[in-house]
């Protein structure tokens, strides 16, 4: 069982793979937030965890989950988890080995993989050049290949990779702040001479913080449930969401966009 989140794709494509190839079911995030997040698992059954890095933490939506997360018979279960990141990821995995622990789980592997750029909030922040995204999904299938095989072979792993310099700084003082600044819906807007109401921005929100859409005007409901994932910009095909004036003149990634 691999319970997973993604925004623009890349997270689902590890996790993708992971299943097919380990032979696992997925289990999205998203949607299971809405159940009692209760199972039982099958004789030699992993649990597999595969998200994002979101400011060197996990998301908050994936803590959340975790928080609620709960199963009949976990003990003995081999249990891993992957991360993405477009550059470091601090101490995410420290974070996330402490929630698990509030759950009674215990982590036997840990993996991350170097994906291309998806956070633009920021003037500095763009998406990667499509030279550089190749190079890094290249990578990232060689080093999935390496860390399937370890998983199908339940390896403990126990070091915490691409943490970068500064782990704990990243993670813990500009994370939080972060979170606390920066991680809402308050900046985005639609340039309505761009925007078609075609609701694609509504259908890929993972938190459901946007309605409209279906000839409306997208409107976000401020109801603090906002990632900053940036799903609804990258997938506008009409490049009509921005993000204060963060966004102005930048690029738009998905996974699959330039395949």
């Amino acid at each position: 069982m691999i319970f997973y989140f993604s925004a623009t794709g890349n997270t689902l494509w590890a996790a993708q793979q992971l299943a097919e190839n380990i032979g696992e079911r997925l289990v999205f995030i998203p949607e299971a937030m809405d159940g009692p997040c209760h199972y039982t698992l099958a004789e030699g059954e992993r649990i597999g965890f595969c998200f994002p890095v979101h400011a060197w933490r996990p998301p908050v939506l994936v803590r959340r989950f975790i928080q609620r997360l709960s199963f009949a018979n976990a003990e003995g279960h081999y249990c891993f988890a992957l991360c993405t990141a477009g550059d470091t990821t601090g101490e995410s995995m420290r974070i996330f080995r402490q929630i698990l622990a509030q759950r009674s789980l215990h982590l036997d592997a840990v993996y991350s993989l170097i994906m291309p750029e998806s956070y633009v909030g920021l003037p500095f922040m763009d998406v990667d050049t499509i030279d550089k995204e190749r190079e890094k999904k290249n990578y990232a299938k060689i080093n999935l290949a390496c860390i399937m095989q370890q998983i199908n072979e339940c390896q403990s792993v126990e070091k915490e990779p691409h943490v970068g310099r500064w782990p704990r700084i990243n993670s813990r003082l500009i994370g939080e702040f972060f979170e606390r600044k920066l991680v809402n819906d308050k900046a985005f807007r639609v340039e309505t001479n761009r925007c078609v109401r075609c609701g694609i921005c509504v259908e890929v929100c993972p938190t459901t913080d946007i309605e409209g859409g279906k000839g409306k005007r997208p409107i976000w409901k401020h109801n603090g449930s906002c990632l900053t994932c940036f799903a609804c910009y990258h997938h506008c095909p009409q490049h009509a969401i921005e993000f204060g004036n963060q966004t102005k003149k930048k690029g738009q990634y998905w996974y699959t966009k330039n395949q």
